[in-house]
């Protein structure tokens, strides 16, 4: 194998593999970079069994040449010191060639880099996937709606179905939850889908982030494949997999409640700052909790004390105040991941009783939504 390349192009696709690229991993191979070089271009493939990233720099692209293949094949490399070398290479084009036994020799200027390379033929494949029922989300579409729930999928292996995230396609509608059972983050979009097809499936957090970070700010349709143990990002150039949870994520509409017996409007700049200082003097305890009172007139309290530290009192007026009087303690972590989420001037918390969980949602938004347990303070 033998071709020359820009690098720029060559460091931006082995960045998008490396994020599959484990290196605690109990297969060997798999703390490298597959290559594969052919006429057509550069296929970089990498994958830690549970994601696979697989990037594609074609031969040329807008009428500029980017790659020019003298000679067809494949090496697997060491994913660290190869994308470690291929940033600090000297000029803007990199030649790589493949001897015999896999000896591969980067050449840029006057450095020259050898290394060790492993027969691609070892390299586990890719899954293969039916691509049957295809959806397109677009690009910013498909960011938003993970940054919108991902953040609320539990950190601990105890449930390892609730380290993902549940989506559901079903009528034209894509619904993704997420819960670590102590707060729950909702979304849904229209999508077109295509084809009467359902599925309810569990992506892991830990894909949807990497994939989140690869996916380029545009309007761009991305296809997604979902099969059953597996789901299929394509994007340009670039194709994403991750298997899927097993196992039946709880039905977690019944989580939400239904009435309200106090609502409050708020603006939300105005409250995450409050819950932002009032955690100032909350965050010393493991607890780190904040408390919301109702007072008259339109004007809500948000609270906190920590005995070995001090308090801390702020009076915030209130858009709307309807219902019961109401005084509530949260963490305020909690709070402040579901308003950074939330889009909107205004908000929306609806309580259901001191001990219930609560709804926060944009104001005359029905499409997301975000839920936090209360916390037990006596």
């Amino acid at each position: 194998m033998k071709f020359t390349i820009q690098r720029d192009n060559l460091v931006q696709s082995i960045q998008d593999v490396m994020k599959a690229v484990s290196s605690r991993t109990t297969i060997p191979i798999l703390t490298g970079i597959k290559m594969i070089a052919n006429e057509e271009g550069v296929t970089l493939t990498g994958s830690d069994s549970d994601i696979s990233i697989e990037s594609y720099i074609p031969v040329e692209e807008e009428d500029q040449q980017i790659v020019d293949v003298q000679q067809s094949g494949g090496v697997v490399l060491q994913a660290k010191f190869f994308s470690e070398i291929v940033k600090k290479l000297p000029l803007d084009t990199v030649e790589i060639e493949v001897m015999g036994q896999y000896q591969t020799v980067i050449r840029s200027g006057k450095a020259e880099f050898n290394l060790n390379g492993l027969d691609p033929a070892e390299y586990p494949h890719l899954p293969t996937i039916e691509e049957e029922n295809v959806f397109k989300v677009p690009t910013d579409l498909l960011k938003t709606l993970i940054r919108q729930t991902v953040f609320a999928v539990s950190t601990s292996e105890t449930r390892p179905i609730l380290t993902g995230v549940n989506w559901k396609v079903e009528h034209d509608e894509l619904n993704c939850i997420a819960t670590d059972s102590h707060r729950l983050a909702m979304r849904k979009a229209k999508i077109e889908l295509g084809s009467d097809a359902s599925y309810n499936v569990v992506i892991p957090g830990k894909s949807l982030n990497e994939l989140s970070k690869i996916l380029d700010d545009n309007n761009e349709l991305v296809e997604i494949v979902i099969t059953e143990n597996q789901v299929l990002f394509k994007a340009k150039h670039l194709l994403f997999f991750s298997r899927l949870l097993e196992g039946n994520y709880p039905d977690t509409s019944r989580l939400i409640p239904t009435e309200k017996k106090t609502e409050l409007e708020l603006v939300t700049k105005d409250f995450l700052q409050a819950i932002d200082r009032a955690s100032l003097l909350a965050r010393e305890g493991r607890n780190n909790v904040v408390k919301l009172s109702t007072l008259e007139a339109g004007t809500i309290e948000v609270s906190s004390n920590s005995p070995e530290i001090g308090k801390v009192v702020e009076e915030i007026q209130s858009g709307k105040v309807e219902g019961e009087e109401l005084k509530i303690s949260f963490s305020a972590k909690y709070m402040m991941d579901a308003l950074k989420v939330l889009e909107g001037p205004e908000i929306s918390v609806q309580f259901t009783g001191a001990m219930r969980p609560f709804v926060i949602r944009p104001v005359n938004d029905d499409t997301i939504l975000q839920l936090i347990l209360p916390v037990r303070t006596y």
